[in-house]
């Protein structure tokens, strides 16, 4: 009996292996799960951004970009077959590398940094529904709510933004607390709508002036100047960028590929991402060159392009126009946010008390700290610093994913124990010191020290882009010369 009860309350319904019956992710939904991830108004301006940083044709981003990808695809790959196997979320997949108690704090630090971003992320979101009821509804000016009169936070937040943002909290609520089911299917659906909203722009665009569009993209595909030596640097810190982009997902995919229905279909599911990454890549070149023409009617000087999705809509004076991309923004960015912030930190904070929250009560907790974040976000948070912390939290993650592949595929064989990943009695093979594995503990805080020095160090700054896989190598080789003893 004892040992069914120290079982008991390492286990929660939400993190249990999966049932086999409900492993139905084939290539398709995570096809759509990267599109999701890449279809932001980060990825956009980041892609068209490099493109002109660089002052290069598109075919050095395009190269880093699959360089990139192809990166990713091999550490998602890694770290998502232990969870495709044995159904098993990254939180307790950590178990087995850092201990039943390690995995709840070190996991729960991937959930901090999770509910964090939900609430700035929500914040942008009520604005896009906040200027879409101003346009639709009552057409009237920001500046106008900005009175007095109109301000319903302490904060400063005026009454239509105000709803706006309690509503955007609420729906989201409603909608990802319904499970994974469901979650899937607004995944797909929010890829696939994207994907059709920027084919639809680009055609617009096109229409406007074909020709144009045409010589202007055939100028940027400068071959000769792509195979240049000078090239070399900038292709390294694009692909370094597009990589980070992509990191602070990569050590929590096992939260997604336990659905998956085999091995085969995650390795081609992750492929896919190269394709999601040309695809989007293409439609967000030809977005920018198309726009810049029409606009400016120049499409010598790129320094002048916009690469902002929001700076684009607004540049045209069309309200329909504007209606209908701000609803795309809107699907693009809440299923991030479901992907890239709330998934993760619910199932860290069913790994931190498994017993005591529930599916609702997790994502409640969400709910809460992100209405906290997010209402604080523009007087405060955001004028403060804070995201240099945030950054800072980051940098643990390469270092944990170092650790887990090491675990997994050097110590353990690819073999895990189901019935003592849930067990907390010393006999457990995961119950170490007290719950604590403090090898992985040691590879954690180095790796972690090698990767946090690109930050705080002006003069490593320029390898930034790199300390996931910095941490990430550093924390592997010492966890595993450790634990191989």
């Amino acid at each position: 009996m004892i040992q069914q009860n120290e079982n008991f309350h390492l286990k929660n319904w939400e993190i249990v292996s999966v049932n086999p019956n409900n492993k139905n992710w084939d290539w398709k939904d995570l096809f759509c799960f990267w599109g999701n991830n890449i279809q932001t108004l980060i990825g956009f301006s980041l892609i068209a951004s490099l493109y002109l940083t660089y002052n290069l044709n598109f075919l050095i981003v395009f190269i880093g970009c699959l360089i990139a990808s192809f990166l990713v695809y091999i550490f998602a790959s890694l770290v998502g077959k232990p969870s495709q196997k044995y159904g098993l979320p990254f939180p307790v997949i950590l178990r087995t590398s850092m201990g039943i108690n390690g995995a709840r704090y070190v996991a729960l630090l991937r959930g901090l940094v999770g509910i964090f971003m939900f609430g700035v992320q929500t914040f942008f979101i009520s604005k896009s529904i906040a200027y879409l009821i101003r346009i639709t509804l009552f057409s009237i000016e920001s500046s106008f709510l900005d009175q007095s009169i109109f301000l319903f936070f302490f904060m400063g937040m005026n009454i239509i933004d105000g709803v706006a943002f309690l509503f955007t909290l609420l729906i989201q609520y409603w909608l990802f607390s319904k499970g994974q089911s469901v979650n899937r299917s607004f995944i797909n659906f929010s890829a696939l709508f994207v994907y059709f909203g920027l084919i639809l722009f680009l055609i617009i665009i096109i229409s406007e002036n074909f020709i144009e569009v045409s010589n202007s993209f055939k100028l940027s595909l400068n071959y000769k100047n792509a195979i240049a030596k000078n090239n070399l640097v900038p292709l390294t810190m694009i692909t370094g960028t597009m990589f980070a982009y992509f990191s602070i997902l990569i050590v929590n995919f096992g939260d997604f590929s336990r659905y998956v229905k085999n091995e085969s279909e995650l390795n081609k599911g992750n492929l896919s991402l190269i394709l999601n990454l040309v695809l989007f890549s293409f439609l967000a070149i030809l977005i920018v060159l198309g726009v810049d023409i029409i606009l400016t009617k120049n499409a010598v000087q790129i320094d002048q392009l916009l690469t902002n999705p929001t700076d684009i809509i607004g540049k045209f004076d069309n309200t329909y126009l504007t209606i209908i991309s701000l609803i795309f923004i809107l699907f693009s960015s809440a299923s991030t946010n479901l992907i890239a912030n709330y998934i993760p930190s619910q199932n860290a904070l069913l790994n931190f008390l498994p017993k005591k929250l529930s599916l609702k009560s997790s994502g409640f907790l969400i709910i809460l700290f992100g209405f906290f974040v997010g209402l604080l976000w523009l007087p405060i948070i955001s004028r403060i610093g804070i995201l240099s912390l945030v950054d800072t939290i980051a940098a643990f993650f390469g270092p944990i994913f170092g650790i887990m592949i090491a675990d997994y595929y050097l110590i353990r064989n690819k073999n895990i124990s189901n019935k003592d990943i849930f067990s907390s009695v010393s006999e457990g093979l995961y119950f170490y010191s007290n719950g604590w594995q403090i090898k992985s503990i040691y590879a954690l805080f180095i790796g972690f020290i090698f990767s946090a020095a690109t930050i705080w160090n002006v003069d490593l700054r320029v390898l930034q882009t790199f300390s996931w896989v910095i941490g990430a190598f550093v924390s592997w080789l010492i966890y595993y010369l450790l634990a191989s003893d």
